[in-house]
């Protein structure tokens, strides 16, 4: 069968070509550059923690010793401390900041050492057709070709030519956000934290102009990103330096703090969501698909979870045949979180930024402190995680179902396993490897060696359902689980969030739960489709939006 093409080397294709090797699946990334990124200290990201785990899964790197995990955050609004939280060492919810050369880097490396793997550079996407079997992609450069693929995922960023062969919309709204950025060397006094400080003192050009954000890097550097006025000014080399030395007199209460300038920039947020995140055998992921960034929240995140969601689902069809439903629940799962994560950051945006009235409500400033936290940290409706909780691969009410500490849909737990061959591995190390995961929670087993309970009990049941399931899966034993009573028995997904949780073996469940999870019983594809489906309601305001307020 033909490798899978994937279009844009950016850290999200990257990543997706990596899960797919590691099911065994052929890839093609078509890169239009060299092969190698410009090293820009002025251009991070910051990721959460299972962004981070699964990056540091695929590269083998460990990421930490290349960035920076937050010792804190602080929040500041004029000359008042608002929030301060405290990371411990080793602290896996503590974001990792780190440049974004060198995350690509290390998926580059680790993707060089793949033998399903070939990554063309100089080569430029210009034409694409589609048939029933598969994709034809032409490419314009040295390596001028075409490509043949069973399938292709447009990976390469807002301005996404697969988006635009494909006839795809992009509404939302432009300039959102404006940042002017700076990486620099120097000492603060709240060494490894980041900081947001929302109306600085020394500021008198208003609120829209005084908020300026720290995020510390490794050998002593900072990115600082100062928010700036709504409108198109350029930003010159005398204002950021002006900028520069004024919020560091500030921070110090030197009147000549020392810093050496290492890059500079200016980030201006998008948000927009593409109508389809499907068209036949194409598909959409990262920045192509979506464009969201404000209040600190970062897009890069949701571009690895749409990798992370896609690659069991390609890998599934690449093996056994393609099942539209679960290709379909791609589109689904994944456009409903960041519509939602859109829409709560648009109902914040007047209320955050606007100022006014609102600002003078009593405990609103306090209020508004939370979601900007929320943002910055990967928390609440403008940060966490989404789950799919409304996904078309729920399966149905299953009369042995539970309930524990994760919901259905949601993001599991990483808990200490024990794999099949008696080793102890966390939990997310078994992700991403194409196999559903069955979880039984008994307590003890971590004492006792392996061989002791293996056949014991309703091990011997559990493993024959196991090996009943129609796709692939592993067993594995967790001594506890949070909300989870002994015996109970979890499913989980390949990209790691729980299917469901059942009250002991019981196949039949068991079974049913597995089959939902991958869209049900298989059918054969349908043609690809010719017109563009509704647009949700989200698509709908920002058009409107768009109409009333002259953007583009």
């Amino acid at each position: 069968m033909d490798p899978v093409i994937i279009v844009g080397a950016g850290p999200v294709g990257l990543t997706l070509a990596l899960l797919l090797t590691r099911q065994n699946v052929p890839v093609v990334v078509l890169d239009e550059g060299s092969g190698k990124d410009e090293p820009r200290p002025a251009r991070t990201v910051v990721l959460r923690e299972d962004t981070a785990a699964l990056l540091e899964r695929l590269t083998g790197a460990a990421l930490g010793e290349h960035g920076v995990r937050w010792a804190g955050w602080r929040s500041v609004r004029r000359k008042q401390v608002m929030t301060e939280i405290a990371f411990a060492e080793g602290d896996p919810a503590a974001p990792l900041h780190i440049a974004q050369h060198i995350l690509t880097d290390a998926l580059r490396a680790a993707l060089a050492r793949e033998p399903l793997a070939e990554v063309a550079t100089d080569s430029r996407l210009d034409a694409l057709e589609q048939e029933r079997s598969g994709v034809n992609a032409h490419t314009r450069g040295s390596k001028a070709t075409w490509r043949r693929g069973s399938y292709l995922v447009g990976c390469d960023g807002p301005r996404s030519t697969v988006r635009k062969l494909q006839d795809i919309r992009f509404p939302g709204r432009t300039a959102v956000e404006r940042h002017a950025v700076a990486t620099l060397r120097t000492e603060l006094p709240w060494e490894g934290q980041a900081l947001l400080h929302r109306m600085p003192p020394w500021r008198s050009s208003g609120p829209s102009a005084g908020e300026v954000t720290a995020r510390p890097l490794p050998d002593g550097a900072w990115r600082l990103d100062w928010l700036l006025p709504p409108g198109k000014d350029l930003v010159t080399p005398e204002l950021l330096l002006t900028r520069i030395r004024e919020t560091l007199t500030g921070w110090t209460g030197s009147d000549a703090p020392a810093y050496d300038l290492l890059d500079t920039g200016v980030h201006t947020v998008h948000h927009r969501l593409a109508r389809r995140w499907r068209a036949g055998r194409v598909f959409l992921a990262g920045d192509a698909a979506h464009l969201l960034g404000a209040f600190g929240t970062q897009g890069l995140d949701e571009g690895l979870r749409d990798a992370e969601n896609l690659a069991w689902k390609l890998a599934a069809a690449w093996h056994h045949g393609p099942h539209e439903a679960l290709l379909d629940s791609y589109q689904t799962e994944r456009r409903a979180v960041i519509a939602a994560r859109l829409r709560a950051a648009d109902q914040a945006l007047p209320v955050l930024r606007g100022g006014g009235l609102r600002g003078m409500v009593p405990g609103a400033a306090r209020g508004h402190d939370a979601q900007f936290t929320d943002g910055h940290l990967g928390r609440g409706a403008l940060g966490s995680p989404g789950t799919y909780a409304g996904s078309p691969l729920t399966p149905p009410r299953l009369e042995a179902g539970i309930a524990v500490g994760t919901p259905p849909g949601a993001q599991v737990t990483d808990v200490r396993v024990t794999a099949e061959d008696g080793s102890f591995v966390r939990l997310r190390d078994r992700l991403g490897r194409g196999a559903l995961l069955v979880v039984l929670i008994a307590p003890g087993t971590g004492v006792w060696d392996r061989k002791h309970w293996v056949s014991a009990g309703v091990m011997p049941r559990l493993a024959a359902a196991v090996t009943a399931l129609p796709h692939p899966a592993e067993l594995l034993v967790a001594e506890s689980y949070p909300g989870a009573p002994a015996h109970s028995v979890l499913l989980v997904r390949p990209d790691g969030h729980l299917v469901a949780a059942l009250s002991g073996v019981r196949p039949a469940d068991l079974y049913t739960a597995a089959e939902a999870t991958l869209g049900g019983p298989a059918r054969k594809a349908e043609p690809v489709a010719e017109e563009e489906p509704d647009a949700e309601r989200l698509s709908e305001q920002t058009e409107t939006a768009e109409a009333g307020s002259g953007r583009r």
